[in-house]
């Protein structure tokens, strides 16, 4: 029987069959000895196979194989025994929720996930929420952030969960897709996800006054049908973003802007960092890159086991 993995748990598995209905199912162990170095080797929306085992407290069932997937969302695991997270597979669009403050979601941030967006081939839009909520001072971030983003080719929509505001245009966007929703805790996932589908009811929670943070409301990322034609897979908030198995020098391919540039190089290796004749590092001179973006570049390059150290840059 076919599938499609809605929630997972990390032992059980909610897949719903091809027929509409719903069932509990685990895993085969041979799934954790076949190299897959994750935490989770089979996550939301995740098209499986499975076969229905009978129990006395009903049907049951067994997941023999994963369909390929056509992309997915991927981070660093806090579990240091493991080296990667997926978060979703088989995504249409990626939402990114931010919010200048309460929390407040940074660029580097927001960098790390376009980045992982375009590794994996995943379209990326911005939602700036609670703009409700905004004094002058964050409607001026929002409005900077918002230029910056859509000048390299990303869509932004200022959007409000609460009020409603420009809910219609994420609607257009999503009616045919599997869609997911992103950010740190407290942005307004579930609250948006509520407000697209009130049905869900999802469970939602106030910001942390100690710390302006969001509390967790979200355990576990979950797939759902929406009332318009949609699937939303809704996940847990995230405090960090890893990336994972993008190489040096294709890291500057993820930031389309800097790939526009990339050939006027001069030497065709080029990190963009000590090089000389540097087309990127001339343009940001010339104020025509954000060098928000650029510092970004660089925490990546040297973020990881792999990444970029300054003892080892291309000279020619």
């Amino acid at each position: 029987m076919k599938g499609t993995v809605y929630k997972s748990t990390g032992s059980w598995y909610t897949v719903k069959a091809e027929t509409g209905h719903f069932y509990a199912c685990r895993i085969k162990g041979k799934f954790r000895l076949e190299g897959i170095k994750s935490t989770n080797p089979i996550a939301v929306g995740d098209h499986i196979s499975f076969d229905i085992d009978q129990q006395a407290d009903g049907p049951q069932g067994v997941i023999n194989a994963i369909d390929p997937r056509d992309n997915y969302i991927i981070r660093k695991s806090v579990n240091l025994s493991k080296q990667t997270h997926i978060i979703a597979a088989n995504i249409d669009i990626a939402f990114l929720l931010v919010t200048p403050n309460n929390p407040v979601t940074t660029t580097a941030f927001i960098d790390r996930f376009l980045v992982s967006a375009e590794a994996y081939h995943i379209k990326s839009v911005l939602l700036f929420n609670k703009t409700d909520d905004y004094d002058p001072e964050s409607l001026d971030e929002v409005k900077y952030l918002a230029a910056l983003y859509r000048s390299i080719g990303y869509q932004c929509i200022g959007i409000s969960a609460k009020t409603g505001k420009n809910i219609d245009q994420v609607k257009a966007l999503m009616t045919g897709k599997v869609s997911m929703f992103s950010g740190h805790s407290g942005v307004g996932k579930s609250t948006l996800v509520n407000t697209l589908a009130p049905n869900l009811s999802l469970k939602t929670s106030k910001i942390s006054l100690q710390h302006a943070q969001g509390q967790h409301t979200t355990t576990f990322a979950e797939m759902f049908d929406m009332p318009f034609g949609a699937q939303i897979i809704d996940t847990p908030g995230i405090k960090g973003f890893g990336l994972v198995a993008i190489d040096d020098q294709e890291l500057s391919a993820y930031f389309p802007e800097f790939f526009a540039l990339k050939d006027q190089c001069k030497f065709h290796n080029c990190l963009h960092v000590k090089e000389p004749h540097c087309a990127i590092k001339e343009a940001l001179e010339d104020d025509k890159l954000a060098w928000s973006r650029y510092k970004s570049y660089l925490q990546i390059l040297e973020g990881g086991d792999e990444g970029y150290r300054k003892d080892q840059h291309q000279e020619s």
